[in-house]
């Protein structure tokens, strides 16, 4: 009869650990999403550049000069990173009925999946400890790695 148990909470641990799991990935999807959308999906929004004139501790200002025929926007912000600069040019698009920027091209994407980089490294740690898959575990971190630092490297 013990061995029933255990092997019920074997499977219960294991459940548990595969939901943990998962739940880091869809939050790490959800939140690279935010940005990664207007990037990825830029047909038909506000394309331009954007020429930082100050930074904040969370976010920097300057003004955007359209692409097109849209009017220009004396001041748009976007997410401070660390390659963020005063006095930068960024190519930008907007998100739509706002003021706020999202960079665009390689090292835009990329940093839009970032928080998917990081979900995936917390993952594999999941991974590994409670469901004992190191293969997987391995692929996770290394996915996880390179998407980090393809973004630190692109910025």
């Amino acid at each position: 009869m013990a061995s029933k148990r255990t092997l019920a909470l074997l499977y219960a641990r294991r459940a548990a650990m595969a939901g943990v799991a998962l739940l880091l990935l869809v939050a790490g999807v959800r939140s690279s999403w935010g940005a990664a959308q207007h990037v990825m999906l830029a047909k038909g929004r506000e394309h331009g550049t954007m020429r930082v004139a100050e930074c904040d501790a969370e976010t920097c200002t300057g003004a955007y000069t359209p692409d097109g025929r849209t009017p220009d926007h004396p001041r748009v912000s976007i997410d401070k990173s660390i390659a963020v600069k005063k006095g930068a040019t960024l190519l930008v698009v907007l998100k739509p009925g706002t003021t706020e920027a999202v960079r665009t091209g390689p090292g835009g994407l990329l940093h839009a999946w970032a928080p998917l980089g990081g979900a995936l490294l917390l993952a594999a740690l999941v991974i590994a400890g409670g469901l004992r898959l190191t293969r997987l575990a391995w692929a996770s971190a290394l996915a996880g790695g390179a998407l980090l630092g393809a973004a630190f490297i692109a910025l």
